[in-house]
């Protein structure tokens, strides 16, 4: 029987002696954390609490206060309070409640973040379905301050 061997050529999985391009590990690198999400599993217009690894992040920048933006609604800024407990957690406070109704946050819904910084974080919906809910406005206002009403963002059907 004749028998063939094979010689490697140096592609592949296989452990080359050549230098290395991978990454440093995880735990060397420093933590930036701009992107999470929670899912509303109670009440959808009580406060909400953010990632421990986000409320970290913040370590001693931790504002009163973040400006929520719509992904898709327009130049409008949401102005929530922010509360920090004294044990590494942070919660969307008064203001949060605006935002949710005008979206129309629900139970089992995924909200989506991304950090801007300078306190602003870009905001994404996603119902019961895990579809994203994309969202307009018509409204030219950019100043929520207004207690007398929410005006919604409109979703499309």
């Amino acid at each position: 029987m004749a028998s063939t061997s094979r010689t490697r050529t140096g592609r592949g999985r296989g452990r080359g002696s050549g230098s290395s391009s991978l990454p440093p590990p995880p735990s060397t690198l420093p933590l930036i954390i701009e992107e999470f999400f929670i899912v509303v599993y109670e009440d959808p217009l009580v406060k909400k609490e953010l990632p421990k690894k986000f409320a970290d992040y913040l370590d001693g920048q931790e504002p009163a206060k973040v400006y929520l933006r719509a992904a898709d609604c327009g130049p409008r800024l949401w102005t929530v309070e922010v509360l920090f407990d004294g044990q590494g957690r942070m919660y969307l406070d008064k203001g949060w409640e605006k935002f949710a109704i005008a979206h129309g946050v629900d139970f089992g819904w995924f909200v989506h973040f991304k950090y801007e910084g300078d306190d602003v974080l870009t905001v994404k919906v996603f119902d019961g379905t895990m579809c994203r809910r994309y969202y307009y406005s018509d409204d030219e206002d950019t100043d929520d301050e207004s207690d007398d009403d929410v005006k919604p963002c409109i979703h499309p059907l």
